[in-house]
């Protein structure tokens, strides 16, 4: 008896040309498929103001609604790059747990330079793609040619609209059989 490979993972890669409204629009789908039942996990960019009013940077976690800070605040006349690779790490440990313990959709917020580095979020792509788990993310203009490296034959790119998502998400709905 001949035995069935499983479907390649399938990947949603939005454009993030315009980085807050595909954020929001990534969180939204993925609440209101959560709200209809589906598990979805994973996170999303979402910029905000400290207490002293500085821009701040975070993700945001779907499942837990937990906040990493990647942002640090580096003095003022900084230029240096103020990501926090700590709460990254921890951010992208956490779409990993919850890859391993099952989803219906893992959102991860962005492939960008530190995931074209191979850093970042990449173990997140990575933990959703073993365990065959449909992913959308966001990818960067900048690195399209690293993401196509990175993702091959997996990934679709997919207009970023509320009626695209849906689209793609009828087809790679792991419940689309049942």
């Amino acid at each position: 008896m001949e035995r069935e490979t499983p479907p390649s993972t399938p990947i949603a890669a939005l454009p993030a040309q315009d980085s807050a409204n595909v954020q929001a629009l990534m969180r939204a789908f993925a609440l209101e498929l959560a709200q209809a039942g589906a598990r979805v996990a994973g996170v999303t960019q979402m910029r905000g103001a400290d207490a002293a009013g500085r821009s701040r940077i975070f993700l945001r976690d779907l499942a837990s609604d937990a906040e990493y800070l990647i942002s640090q605040d580096l003095g003022p006349g900084s230029v240096a790059c103020n990501l926090d690779t700590g709460e990254l790490a921890m951010a992208c440990a956490a779409v990993e747990r919850s890859a391993r313990m099952g989803a219906d959709l893992i959102v991860v917020s962005k492939f960008s330079k530190q995931e074209a580095e191979r850093g970042g979020l990449c173990d997140a792509f990575r933990a959703a793609m073993t365990a065959r788990i449909p992913v959308i993310a966001a990818v960067s203009p900048h690195f399209r040619e690293e993401w196509r490296i990175f993702a091959g034959p997996l990934a679709e790119d997919v207009e970023p609209t509320r009626d695209a998502l849906t689209e793609w998400w009828a087809r790679a709905s792991p419940r689309r059989g049942r």
